[in-house]
């Protein structure tokens, strides 16, 4: 048996979300294991951002529970989440456009040189640290010293994805990253996602897009206004049911 079959990574047991008397999550559950890809999939409102704000700290589950390597955990803010290795990479990429790739590679933990007074950021450390975690996802950019504005949406998410792999994430959470990219921008990006599987990595690809998480997904989370059809591995069910019940017109009856 390979640890691919007998790790559960991340886990959510009847996991319910409310606001007011709204209920935004309704006991959801879902397993996640490591070297696997979990396509979130559901149409706007079924639920992907409030259950992704729950997993990476931004929002207390109100019932259910956040299992990680099995042992029950509660984040109180994001920071909490990153600590236990769950990156999440937003759609707006955490990044600040007019500084150059590798300050925003660094950004958080930036390596200094000098003492007391005289600390100051140390350049080629960070040039140096933003190369080494780039190569490990197979990414190649000439120049690292330049702004990150001046890179294509797939090449920033690409930065975005190295950089969370690089500090130590186990749970890679990826928002929508392939929604405003072009054909070739998504493959690429799709390409990334298969490096961090295959380094081990549990990826959770929320989209909206089944045709972008088709080719890359092992498993399929399906949600409709704030509820779950169930997780599906991809041979046990066609692309055109998992459109049917994100659609709402059916549901898979195993």
């Amino acid at each position: 048996m390979t640890s691919k079959e007998v790790i559960s990574v991340l886990e959510t047991r009847g996991l319910s979300k409310f606001f007011g008397r709204v209920i935004a999550l309704s006991e959801i559950d879902m397993r996640l294991l490591a070297g696997e890809v979990l396509a979130l999939l559901g149409d706007n409102g079924a639920g992907k951002s409030t259950l992704i704000k729950c997993l990476s700290g931004v929002h207390a589950p109100d019932a259910g529970s956040i299992r990680l390597m099995g042992v029950p955990v509660r984040f109180k803010v994001p920071r909490d989440a990153l600590r236990q290795g769950i990156a999440t990479v937003y759609q707006d990429l955490a990044m600040i456009p007019q500084l150059s790739i590798a300050r925003n590679f660094v950004l958080g933990s930036e390596p200094v040189r000098g003492w007391g007074p005289l600390m100051c950021l140390d350049l080629k450390a960070a040039a140096r640290t933003t190369q080494e975690g780039l190569a490990r996802l197979g990414i190649d950019l000439r120049d690292v010293t330049q702004p990150v504005g001046t890179l294509s949406g797939g090449e920033r998410q690409s930065v975005a994805i190295a950089r969370a792999l690089h500090y130590g994430a186990r749970v890679l959470i990826l928002d929508e990253p392939t929604s405003a990219l072009g054909v070739k921008e998504s493959d690429r990006v799709l390409h990334d996602i298969d490096q961090a599987r295959q380094r081990g990595i549990a990826v959770i690809l929320i989209t909206h897009n089944v045709h972008h998480a088709w080719p890359v997904a092992d498993t399929f989370t399906i949600l409709k206004r704030g509820r779950s059809y169930g997780t599906f591995p991809k041979g046990t069910l066609t692309r055109s049911q998992v459109l049917d019940m994100m659609a709402g017109e059916k549901q898979m009856q195993l």
